[in-house]
């Protein structure tokens, strides 16, 4: 058996390093789309985007740790095609590779503006290329607007004010990240950014862009106001990398359509941030966009494609560093939750938040208390039912 890996990055290196550890010794083959070894995505917007680490520090592995997994790393050649009956991927250099198991692990594409494409000073932060790129457009008194007030966009704006760059944050949503969080965090968060130099333009969302000779000018509101800007930041969510598979005979729904064994055809799986999948202890389609996730489902896709034939149920995680706040999330959060802070040393600024919705607890959101958090984690509903991490 030979195994195609579609995608480079941390789900698809996992995928393989988990294969290996099990002792499968067939051929690997991991096709990249972009030209560098694999990387760590969150450093992007914090350390690297700082200036704290060089671009190097953030590979996932060194090139000798690389070499020891035995697999061909075919990089800088996107995937173009997808034909899932006999599972061949063609590249846009016109390579056709084939394999008895295809993993298809091509994250996201960040979504854009309006005539965003080929106007200098914007931004999208999804690659190493892009951190480096907006870090060089950074400067003394550049003003620079981030659009989007979720989880990436407010890492931006925190990592842009540490450097003492002015930044504002634009978005629709009351306070950052209040859709996830609920009123009460978020509000807390606001008070963070504020309290540190971020100008908040919240409530509003952004049309487009204004430009001058060729290069943003500023920032257009629903409302009609212009935010002025020399650097934008387009931060207001991402989209699944599918459009290359488009006729392949694998579903596309919001992702990649998998069943409870990340399988979305026969000898086709798929992992990561383009993975969605029927989690049974949720009875739901599920996809998530975060780093922990891209290592634990390919740990289970590569469990499965050797013949584990287990679902993966999750309790699903992520966290976000911003400013000094560490914050880490199990479980579900929503707005509409009914929030509760159930520990606190108001001193310190930590906190625990417990999260209800029909009378159940359906998530748990530490605030600088990692650890207290996760002790939590088993009051989630059916969190006994899941996997443990």
């Amino acid at each position: 058996m030979n195994v195609l890996v579609v995608g480079a990055s941390a789900a698809g290196l996992a995928t393989v390093e988990a294969l290996r550890r099990r002792g499968f010794d067939g051929r690997v083959t991991v096709l990249g789309a972009e030209p560098h070894l694999p990387y760590d995505r969150p450093p992007l917007s914090k350390q690297v985007l700082g200036g704290t680490w060089e671009p190097e520090r953030a590979r996932l592995r060194t090139p000798e740790a690389l070499s020891g997994l035995d697999a061909e790393f075919v990089l800088g050649d996107p995937a173009t095609r997808l034909d899932a009956a006999t599972r061949t991927v063609h590249t846009l250099s016109g390579r056709s590779l084939r394999a008895d198991v295809v993993v298809l692990a091509t994250g996201l594409r960040p979504r854009t503006l309006p005539g965003q494409h080929g106007l200098a000073g914007v931004h999208v932060l999804r690659t190493l290329d892009d951190a480096l790129g907006l870090r060089a457009d950074l400067g003394p008194g550049k003003r620079v607007v981030v659009v989007g007030d979720g989880v990436l966009g407010t890492e931006i704006a925190a990592t842009v004010c540490d450097l003492g760059v002015p930044v504002t944050l634009a978005g629709p949503q009351s306070a950052p990240l209040a859709c996830q969080f609920g009123p009460l965090v978020a509000g807390r968060l606001a008070e963070l950014h504020a309290g540190r130099g971020v100008s908040l333009q919240l409530g509003a969302a952004v049309t487009d862009l204004t430009q001058e000779d060729g290069r943003v000018a500023g920032v257009r509101l629903a409302t009609g106001e212009v935010l002025p800007a020399d650097v934008v930041v387009v931060a207001f969510g991402a989209a699944p990398a599918t459009e290359w598979l488009s006729g392949s005979g694998v579903l596309c729904d919001n992702g990649v359509v998998c069943d409870s064994r990340c399988r979305a055809a026969d000898g086709i799986y798929a992992a990561g941030d383009v993975a969605r999948w029927h989690h049974e202890g949720l009875d739901a389609l599920l996809r998530l966009e975060n780093r922990t996730n891209a290592t634990e489902q390919a740990v289970a896709v590569a469990g499965n494609i050797l013949g584990d034939d287990r679902p993966y149920t999750p309790v699903p995680y992520f966290w976000t560093n911003q400013f000094d706040a560490r914050i880490h999330v199990h479980g579900t959060l929503s707005a509409d939750a009914d929030v509760s802070i159930v520990e606190e040393e108001v001193a310190a600024g930590r906190f625990v938040a417990r999260y209800r919705r029909g009378g159940e607890v359906v998530g748990v959101l530490g605030w600088n208390m990692p650890k207290q958090a996760r002790l939590r984690r088993p009051e989630i509903a059916g969190a006994t039912a899941l996997t443990p991490r």
